[in-house]
């Protein structure tokens, strides 16, 4: 018998859902729909969201589900991460381990790492991904230890 879920548990669960998903759409959007094609550190972002939203699918039907959800927090993170990573590739704070010719497995165009591709208020995509990806992953572990109030 799986348990329920506690409110604040339940809101942690859809983010780890939500969150991914809606960050690998505007990817996708950003590819196909206006041709911003992914380098190979673009890709390694893209991973751990594929987990995440799998973990978070599974916290719905296996137990233990706050278990499930706290993975797919961690999954979130990482990408947090890497996203951080390259956009310190993109403003020169580091070099890339890739030499930025890392190309798009799925194209035959090369994309450089370490110029950003769009940006906003001089925050590339890569620094959105970190800055949405690791404030959404301590918001599920901070839903996740939250204690229910007793009415």
């Amino acid at each position: 018998m799986i348990t329920a879920l506690s409110p604040s548990d339940k809101l942690a669960q859809r983010l780890a859902l939500a969150v991914p998903a809606l960050l690998l759409a505007g990817a996708y959007i950003s590819e196909y729909g206006f041709g911003l094609h992914p380098c190979e550190m673009c890709w390694w972002q893209r991973y751990p969201h594929f987990a995440a939203v799998a973990l978070a699918l599974v916290s719905t039907v296996a137990p233990p589900r706050r278990a499930w959800v706290a993975l797919a927090g961690l999954a979130i993170a990482v990408s947090g991460l890497i996203g951080a990573y390259h956009a310190g590739v993109e403003y020169g704070w580091w070099e890339s381990p890739l030499g930025c010719t890392g190309g798009d497995p799925f194209s035959l165009e090369f994309v450089r790492c370490d110029e950003a591709a769009w940006t906003f208020a001089s925050i590339s995509l890569a620094g959105f991904n970190a800055l949405l990806s690791i404030g959404s992953a301590v918001a599920i572990w901070v839903l996740l230890m939250a204690k229910e109030k007793q009415v």
